[in-house]
């Protein structure tokens, strides 16, 4: 137990120091290439010239919020395939992403952004995804206990309902609108708002904090709901909360960064191929990990077609596709 224990505080230590080199590296490439070795007279004494105007107003915030989003979006996927005990779910497969989508884009169609303020679209895209969540829990429900399969399944209809519906409001939008609506589908780290980075790296931390006091349950879990039942697990209640906890941490996020795919699926597996299958090292080494690559895909989105920047959800999309598939490719998916 001991030397397990040792093992997963080394992985712990390797993800954080890796994290910081992931910091290192978006701080310093973009469209003004910065020295590392630079960067602590910079951030020291450099205040009021543009690097550090850069830095601080740009790449910090985005850093944060890379952080929080990846993490997030990793942590929910490991709860949620958890609870399936099924790989190839994610946060988006539950109609999420697509509840918030039809949140912004009814606030972009009725220029609601422009009445009551930019803020209106992470509101508006929350409460998407909000409803979509209160839908699926409550009509899975059947007397006082949740199925789990038909709440998979009532996800993903309510997901195609939502992308239909919001299909049809670009098609009779305008062009302005139709532009602001796909370029947020696409997914950004590019929030001006700090109060919304913040809350959404608050929002993040809770959730990994709150989702250790549910490893049993979901160590239980992989064993299947009649064996964690056996073991002492009130699997109603905790599925129950495990379903809250993943999809707020995945609405938060597509909330204010927009529709980031295959963070939440790609990185709960690999971690599971690399870690194991013990929660206990896998929810945390998946938040990290989660954090390293959108900070990472966010790097490489804003240098690749200079000086323009890529939305961050197509690097997320082909790398994360690529990396899925070659790992599918060469070992089985394993849960227990």
């Amino acid at each position: 137990m001991r030397s397990e224990v040792l093992k997963w505080i080394i992985i712990t230590m390797v993800l954080l120091l890796s994290l910081l080199i992931a910091i290192g590296v978006s701080l310093t490439i973009g469209e003004l290439n910065i020295s590392f070795f630079d960067l602590p007279e910079i951030l020291k004494n450099g205040k009021g010239s543009i690097e550090y105007t850069i830095i601080s107003n740009i790449r910090i915030p985005r850093i944060i919020l890379g952080i929080a989003v990846g993490g997030a979006l990793s942590l929910s996927g490991v709860i949620l395939q958890g609870i399936y005990r099924n790989p190839l779910v994610e946060p988006y497969t539950m109609g999420i992403s697509g509840g918030a989508a039809l949140g912004v884009a009814l606030t972009i169609v009725l220029g609601l952004h422009f009445l009551f303020g930019s803020f209106m679209l992470p509101l508006l895209g929350f409460t998407g995804a909000l409803l979509t969540i209160v839908l699926v829990y409550f009509i899975s429900i059947k007397q006082g206990r949740i199925r789990i399969q038909n709440m998979l399944l009532i996800g993903v209809m309510i997901s195609f309902i939502a992308s239909s519906a919001m299909m049809l409001l670009m098609a009779i939008t305008t062009k302005d609108n139709l532009h602001g609506i796909v370029f947020w589908i696409m997914g950004s780290l590019d929030e001006p708002n700090r109060s919304l980075i913040w809350i959404n790296f608050a929002v993040a931390i809770f959730g990994l904090l709150l989702s250790y006091v549910f490893v049993r349950p979901l160590n239980a879990l992989r064993l299947g709901e009649e064996k964690a039942r056996h073991l002492g697990v009130n699997t109603n209640l905790s599925i129950k909360l495990l379903f809250v906890i993943a999809s707020l941490l995945a609405g938060v996020s597509v909330a204010v960064a927009g529709v980031i795919g295959f963070v939440g699926l790609v990185i709960p597996h690999i971690m599971r191929t690399m870690v194991g299958t013990d929660n206990r090292i896998l929810l945390i080494s998946s938040f990290i990990t989660g954090s390293i690559f959108l900070i990472l895909c966010d790097s490489i989105s804003r240098v690749l077609i200079l000086p323009n920047e890529l939305p961050i959800g197509v690097i997320t999309g082909i790398f994360g596709g690529l990396v899925f598939v070659i790992i599918l490719s060469r070992k089985s998916m394993k849960f227990n």
